[in-house]
């Protein structure tokens, strides 16, 4: 069995544990469907994060199933049906305090690796 490198282990790992964070921060800022979410995220990441659809969609239910998200779908003429999502309320609530975690993260890593924040 070929194991794939391990910084590739922990970048998807890395990618996995934030995944949360990142949609919401998005979604943070208005009103989006998925496809804009994927294409957001790759864009403000420079390229280096990637979204494919088989990974968003159940990601995205399961944050309205937990009422973080309110998805509702939108009809345009001569465009395909979307879905935007919209943070509650409890959502708001939810992306402050994965940021405060994430900045608290972010911070012990620095004081243990050396490595300041870029």
């Amino acid at each position: 069995m070929v194991m794939p490198p391990i910084d590739r282990v922990l970048d998807r790992e890395l990618k996995k544990g934030s995944a949360e964070l990142m949609v919401l921060s998005i979604i943070g800022n208005g009103s989006r469907h998925g496809y804009e979410i994927a294409k957001l995220i790759e864009s403000r990441s420079h390229g280096e994060l990637r979204f494919h659809v088989a990974s968003l969609y159940p990601l995205l239910y399961r944050l309205e199933e937990r009422g973080w998200l309110q998805g509702r779908w939108v009809e345009k003429a001569g465009e395909r049906r979307r879905r935007f999502y919209t943070l509650t309320a409890e959502g708001r609530r939810e992306l402050a305090r994965q940021r405060n975690a994430w900045k608290a993260f972010v911070r012990s890593m620095s004081l243990v690796t050396g490595v300041d924040h870029a």
